[in-house]
């Protein structure tokens, strides 16, 4: 395998879905931190960065099995995609109770992303003001970390199916900036309830959240809006499904767009009324209108 300077090893190359992911690694404090991506066809300059996070028990190519949508629109919407592994399939996110060893280790996820960022600005030049994040569960909680510790490296996030933890439960130091922030939770969740409190999942605990509401006003709050939200009904694609959407949204001049995708009788899963990977890169593309 063909090694590059200053601890990146480019250790696969493989073709996938008819579309080349190339994987590579940065050492972080002492652990070496795998990532994979898509290989973009023409130049980069100038290119949005997206990461994809999987959720906990989960790694970066099992997660790019559902989001090979966002993928195949990568170069026509001039766009890398990229999906980092966590340290041993989970994240060091702001969840207190977690057990999980990334959590234990206390593992710098936040030299980890900015790592990544450096990389894709000196490898492929892309624009570092055009760069977001979307997480399902445990990698919402993660994109959720980034919005509070790193705001300044990201332009909008989206998380899936995961609620801010209960200020009991907070294990970061959130720096109080607005974020754009699109969330989509689902009211029947049965781990990540949509009223809050405690996340089990057989004998795992998680500790306590936020319930989607106050998740939402979090956010809000600190974009500085005021009264209610604008409210619409998405349309029913899948009526057999039982699930319906309806959007919550605050949107001004000068301020972070915040959304909520309220999906009715979800549950810790992906409705099908839209595809969520579409759903996000619409939301992360209005806010480079801001």
């Amino acid at each position: 395998m063909k090694k590059i300077a200053i601890t990146l090893s480019l250790f696969l190359v493989s073709l996938v879905s008819n579309a080349q992911l190339l994987s590579d690694s940065l050492k972080i404090a002492g652990n070496y931190r795998s990532f994979h991506f898509n290989k973009p066809e023409n130049g980069t300059a100038g290119f949005s960065l997206v990461f994809v996070l999987h959720g906990s028990g989960g790694n970066g190519k099992g997660v790019r099995n559902g989001a090979m949508s966002l993928e195949k629109m990568a170069d026509r919407e001039k766009v890398i995609v990229v999906y980092p592994d966590g340290y041993k399939r989970y994240w060091n996110e702001c969840r207190k109770a977690a057990t999980s060893q990334a959590n234990v280790e206390n593992i710098d996820e936040n030299a980890f992303f900015d790592g990544m960022i450096s990389y894709f600005q000196q490898k492929y030049k892309i624009d570092p003001k055009r760069v977001f994040v979307v997480g399902t569960s445990g990698g919402g909680h993660m994109a959720y970390k980034l919005a509070l510790t790193m705001p300044d490296k990201f332009r909008a996030i989206a998380a899936i199916i995961a609620s801010l933890p209960t200020d009991s439960n907070m294990d970061c130091a959130p720096l109080g900036k607005p974020m754009s922030v699109l969330i989509i939770n689902g009211t029947n969740d049965p781990l990540n309830r949509y009223e809050g409190g405690e996340m089990r999942t057989g004998d795992v605990y998680l500790g306590t959240v936020r319930s989607t509401q106050d998740t939402f006003r979090y956010w809000a709050t600190l974009s500085g809006y005021q009264g209610e939200p604008k409210k619409t009904l998405l349309p029913d694609k899948d009526p057999s499904d039982g699930k319906t959407i309806e959007k919550y949204a605050y949107e001004a001049a000068k301020k972070r767009e915040v959304v909520l995708l309220k999906v009715i009788n979800g549950k810790h899963d992906y409705p099908k009324d839209i595809d969520v990977y579409l759903e996000a890169w619409a939301f992360f593309k209005r806010q480079l209108n801001h």
